[in-house]
């Protein structure tokens, strides 16, 4: 009797042995857990992908959204207006909401995707200007540069010549113009511009003040005289200057004592841009009335001279704008610079306001 109760426990455990086996979990082999490994890389890197994929669509939206074009915005990303348009259409659908109205000519923001605008344009300019801060750290300035210039830019040549010397990474790609340019659309880096300019969403920069100045050649004042007063101009050969745009006479800066002289000054010729104006002045074929930092080095050099220095000029401004919403890029930031400093070297205005998207 004893010995079968005793054996019967021993019985019972030995039952209960498979069993424990059984449910003890089984050691994952090498080859497991290696797929296991490989899976969650995979996965880590698909959400990875879908990141920077998220941040490439903000990117195409807020260039579309400023662009007011889906072609627009391909054009200065490098992409087709159809690979935008279906990146557009894939950030709705996971938002859920349209950002766009749509038409054949246009779009135009809805009021969801204009508040998705604020938000996403802090969120590139910050990107932006992190890359920036990089790039300005850790590299010289490199890239194409696209500038747009006035047609008097053409007397910018030599300081232009001298920046492509200092920065040689830099391609510079040059539109000469006085038609109206739409910095955006057109995809400009920098414009460069004279006169007044209305309020946009442009960021300008004074590059240096000048004032219009009347010259003639050696040659010319001692065959004709140097003039003493404004009136003394009616009887001399008058180089008159014809705004593109309107197809007016730029006015000399005439006056006595404060007030403006409306004298009808003779033209012996018209021409429609100052290079022009200055050749024929060096040339002896009369004065002319041109900006005075066109010609500093034919002063310097002899070629033309000042006269009737004592009139005041009329003022004018040369500026440098870009668009705003982005940080000022390493490229952007040393021409504009380089420019400034070697075209009004004594100049101290440097300063930032608003501008116009449409310049002369």
């Amino acid at each position: 009797m004893s010995t079968s109760v005793t054996n019967r426990p021993s019985v019972m455990n030995d039952r209960q042995k498979p069993a424990a086996i059984a449910t003890a979990p089984k050691p994952a082999s090498h080859v497991e857990r290696s797929e296991r490994s490989e899976h969650s890389e995979r996965d880590d890197g698909a959400s990875g992908a879908a990141a920077m994929d998220r941040v490439g669509s903000l990117n195409v939206f807020v260039r579309s959204a400023e662009t007011r074009s889906f072609t627009a915005a391909g054009r200065q990303m490098g992409i087709s207006a159809s690979a935008v348009g279906k990146a557009i259409s894939r950030l709705e659908t996971r938002l859920g909401v349209r950002l766009f109205h749509r038409s054949t000519r246009s779009i135009t923001l809805t009021p969801e995707g204009a508040q998705f605008l604020k938000r996403c344009s802090r969120i590139i300019q910050e990107i932006e200007a992190a890359e920036a801060e990089l790039a300005l750290a850790n590299s010289m300035p490199r890239g194409r540069l696209r500038v747009s210039l006035p047609l008097v830019g053409m007397l910018l040549m030599p300081v232009i010549g001298a920046f492509m010397k200092a920065y040689p990474e830099i391609t510079v790609d040059l539109d000469f113009t006085d038609r109206l340019v739409d910095v955006i659309e057109e995809g400009l880096d920098v414009v460069i511009r004279t006169g007044e300019i209305g309020d946009s969403q442009l960021i300008t920069r004074t590059l240096g003040r000048f004032t219009h100045i009347i010259v003639g050649s050696p040659e010319y004042l001692a065959e004709r005289g140097t003039p003493v007063t404004p009136e003394d101009l009616l009887s001399h050969a008058c180089l008159q200057h014809r705004f593109q745009s309107t197809g007016k006479l730029r006015a000399w800066p005439l006056e006595r004592n404060g007030e403006t002289l409306n004298l009808d000054l003779p033209n012996a010729a018209i021409v429609s841009n100052t290079e022009s104006l200055i050749s024929l002045a060096e040339q002896g074929l009369g004065l002319a009335c041109v900006p005075g930092f066109t010609v500093r080095e034919q002063l310097r050099r002899g070629t033309l001279v000042h006269v009737l220095q004592e009139l005041p000029g009329n003022p004018g401004v040369l500026r440098a704008l870009w668009p705003s919403g982005r940080h000022l890029s390493p490229k952007i930031r040393v021409f504009v610079d380089f420019m400034g400093q070697h075209l009004f070297p004594s100049s101290d205005a440097r300063q930032q306001d608003g501008s116009a998207a449409e310049l002369r």
